[in-house]
């Protein structure tokens, strides 16, 4: 390691609880640790990172049970904002800890090359440049959508300044966004859904979104991939929307779901092995229905249990919205699988109360 990054790493390990706070934000504390579910921030217990210097170690060091991996934190700023080199890191770290930029950094930064509009490499690099969630307006957005609280495992970013082109006739915008990666069945982002929202409030109208004709669009490969919601086990829940799905797990945060983004890319989804039951969160229309028989179609062919779940208006959201919480809990508690109401929605009642 270099003096420069051994310098950095110190001054950072001095002040390790507020970069874990920053850049680990899904972790908690626990005693002398922090502890989350991976250095890019999922939520979890797998990771420890050790807060106060002790017999065992230095301040700042930590390891992931679940891989073996270690590093310092410096690692934790470059694997949670995707970094690439070390110079990135490096100013993000001064900047981080309020020190003016050494004299290489000052230097003109090499050009990156340009990648191709609405690529995966596009994508990846929004989502890289964009934020947590937390204290902005998408946590605004979606609690005045009646989403509380909002369990999207870091599948969610916010970008204050997100490029909006109306079409290619007129100049750029620049919005406030929701950023949503979608993923397919590794883990590897291979596009971003945007959401532009209005900075200057909520209307019935818009409900939030920015005042624009698209406020909504995706790019890179969505093609049998999703934004995803927990990691999948042998159960998963489906459907359209990325508001639709978070209301949902609002209801039973610890299933994992996952939003298709349009009718018919849920209908193409790509299903995971060892996946036994499908919950299909269908929208009351007749793209709805017909996604429904579609899919159930396909995972029945695969050996897994297809259960359709309706909303009493037009999607959950708007149930949620409308109805409020406990009602959205009881029409779900109706239509869940036995074993999966105790599994899924009496656990996360009492974990709530």
């Amino acid at each position: 390691m270099s003096r420069d990054a051994c310098e950095l790493a110190r001054r950072l390990a001095r002040e390790a609880e507020a970069v874990c706070r920053h850049y680990l934000s899904h972790g908690k504390r626990a005693g002398r640790y922090w502890v989350v579910g991976d250095v890019h921030n999922t939520p979890g217990r797998s990771l420890f990172v050790r807060l106060h210097e002790s017999p065992k170690g230095p301040a700042g060091k930590w390891t992931d049970a679940a891989t073996g991996a270690h590093g310092d934190l410096l690692d934790i700023i470059r694997e949670s904002l995707a970094l690439r080199d070390f110079r990135e890191v490096a100013e993000e770290a001064r900047r981080f800890l309020k020190l003016p930029r050494s004299e290489e950094q000052s230097l003109p930064r090499p050009v990156r090359p340009v990648v191709p509009a609405g690529s995966q490499e596009a994508a990846r690099r929004l989502f890289a440049i964009s934020g947590p969630i937390e204290g902005t307006l998408v946590e605004t957005y979606l609690q005045r959508r009646g989403i509380a609280r909002i369990h999207h495992g870091g599948s969610l970013r916010f970008h204050p300044r997100c490029y909006y082109r109306p079409d290619e006739h007129l100049p750029t915008e620049t919005w406030p966004a929701m950023i949503g990666s979608v993923t397919d069945l590794e883990g590897r982002i291979t596009g971003v859904h945007r959401t532009w929202l209005d900075p200057h409030g909520f209307d019935r109208v818009r409900l939030g979104k920015a005042p624009i004709d698209t406020p909504r669009r995706a790019m890179g490969d969505l093609l049998g991939n999703a934004v995803r919601f927990g990691v999948v086990d042998d159960v998963l829940a489906a459907g359209e929307g990325i508001e639709t799905m978070l209301s949902l797990r609002y209801v039973l945060p610890t299933l994992p779901m996952t939003a298709a983004l349009s009718a018919n890319h849920l209908s193409a989804m790509l299903l995971p092995s060892g996946l036994r039951r499908l919950y299909i969160a269908r929208d009351a229309d007749a793209a709805g229905d017909a996604v429904q028989a579609i899919l159930t179609q396909r995972a029945e062919a695969a050996g897994i249990e297809a259960i359709a779940l309706s909303p009493r208006l037009g999607d959950f959201n708007e149930d949620l919205h409308i109805f409020g919480l406990e009602a959205l809990r009881a029409a779900l508690l109706l239509q869940l699988v036995p074993e999966d109401v105790v599994r899924f929605l009496h656990s996360s009642m009492a974990t709530a109360e």
